[in-house]
């Protein structure tokens, strides 16, 4: 594969080969930890969806606007982030990330005081504000620190810090949030007093507990009231803590000193880059890079209902399932790194799609627990997926334009907004006909990220062919 082509040196020197050359070693070691912030964002919010559902009382779809509202802010922030950016250079794009972040985590403080659903949705948007910045600007960012030919392998190292993030915001999700919210009390309260739930199937179970909570929420409205304001409380913790840390991150960029390659080019020659992003490389990557965090976002919010509705599970139980997944996710993300130097990122690619495809059809169709093993086992084959849609999109796109162009794959993003809402429809059916069989909505619901895959697949081996192809 022809990497992006972005800061070529003009020696062969061993400097030149490396990954990382010296020079830029320290900005890419801070760099970096922005990888790490936006995983723990995205990752301590996902189980937040079926809590929200639990806390307010709300239907599954319902609860899935927090995905709508998260990911929807990458859709509505990508393209101007890429413009200001460019203008501005990536340290300006940094630090307004930053902020936008850190807003958003504090809005988190007024929405628990008042308890009020609307705006933790809109904390969340203005969050992925932020979000949005920081992935415009550091994926390209990375590229550009170095040689053209290690450019998507030191992007696949950038990203394997990602991961670190999302397990941190699970284990704090499933230690110190989930475990403490009044539902689980309530839940096991109600099991002890019915025996007869031993004998019966836990999707069952989880019904009826369900319809238990919800009349508790309406004859015991001041006790349920003081046990949602106490939830609330507990959720806005964390967020409150990143905000301070963000802060103080965005002081050492503002006195840090960036690489002289951070030059900018205000013109921009319409005519090459219209030319660079109507290839089906690009655009494929575009496509495919939505397909990707749809697929990411469904298997990971959704492992919660997964193990609640189909094995009994309590909600921080299923996080823990969900925890596990990101370490498999973790640990692939380097092995997969190191394979890219023997194969070719597009095979790669394509490999790891179809054995996607075929964990998630273990998911939907193995009833014992061995079909949740392979719904955690997907994220072996999700590790290497976004980054290298990402290199392999912008493969040969001039450095400058590069800014602009990643913009659309950062807008991609947008389909861990839509996808999970369209899961959620399904899910909230109880039972779904499929192909002359009956399914429960949560196991018909994982046909939408095996579509994904499918996709995936099929952009992975067809941008394995040399670019001039």
């Amino acid at each position: 594969m022809s990497d992006p082509v972005v800061d070529v040196p003009s020696d062969q020197s061993p400097e030149s080969a490396a990954v990382v050359p010296k020079k830029y070693f320290f900005i890419f070691c801070l760099t970096t930890t922005l990888f790490a912030l936006w995983g723990f964002a995205n990752d301590f919010t996902n189980p937040l969806v079926k809590a929200f559902q639990q806390i307010f009382q709300i239907s599954t779809r319902e609860s899935s606007w927090v995905q709508m509202a998260f990911y929807g802010g990458y859709a509505s922030m990508a393209i101007p982030a890429a413009l200001v950016i460019r203008k501005f250079g990536y340290k300006f794009g940094i630090i307004v990330g930053l902020a936008l972040y850190a807003i958003g985590a504090l809005l988190t403080i007024p929405a628990s005081m008042q308890m009020q659903f609307s705006i933790f949705l809109v904390g969340f948007y203005v969050l992925t504000f932020g979000l949005a910045f920081l992935e415009t600007t550091a994926n390209p960012f990375i590229l550009s620190m170095g040689p053209p030919e290690t450019a998507t392998r030191r992007l696949n190292l950038a990203q394997a810090f990602n991961p670190i993030g999302s397990l941190t915001g699970m284990l704090i999700a499933s230690q110190f949030v989930l475990p403490q919210l009044g539902i689980n009390d309530f839940a096991e309260k109600e099991k002890a007093a019915h025996p007869e739930y031993e004998q019966m199937l836990p999707s069952e179970v989880g019904g009826l507990i369900n319809e238990a909570f919800s009349e508790f929420a309406e004859t015991e409205k001041d006790e349920f009231q003081e046990m949602q304001a106490k939830d609330l409380r507990i959720v806005r913790i964390p967020y409150v803590t990143v905000a301070v840390i963000l802060i103080a991150l965005l002081l050492v960029f503002a006195f840090s000193k960036f690489p002289q390659a951070d030059v900018e080019h205000d013109q921009i020659e319409l005519g090459q880059l219209v030319g660079e992003l109507t290839t089906m490389r690009y655009l494929g990557g575009v496509v495919a890079q939505a397909f990707y965090v749809g697929a990411q976002i469904m298997c990971w919010t959704y492992i919660i209902h997964y193990g609640m509705t189909l094995h009994g599970m309590s909600i921080d139980t299923a996080q823990k399932w969900n925890i596990a997944a990101m370490i498999i996710f973790l640990c692939s993300r380097f092995i997969c790194t190191f394979l890219l130097q023997y194969l070719n990122a597009g095979v790669l690619l394509g490999i790891l799609a179809i054995g996607g495809l075929l964990l998630t059809l273990g998911t939907i169709y193995i009833e014992s627990i061995v079909g949740m093993y392979c719904l955690v086992g997907i994220s072996a084959c999700m590790s290497l997926m976004f980054p290298t849609i990402y290199g392999l999109a912008l493969d040969g796109i001039n450095p400058e334009d590069a800014k602009l162009a990643s913009a659309g794959l950062i807008f991609a993003i947008v389909g861990g907004a839509v996808m999970p809402f369209l899961q959620a429809d399904i899910i909230d059916k109880g039972t779904v006909e499929l192909f002359g069989s009956t399914l429960e909505s949560v196991r018909a619901s994982f046909f939408l990220p095996a579509i994904c895959f499918v996709v995936i697949a099929i952009y992975g081996f067809a941008s394995s062919r040399p670019r001039t192809a």
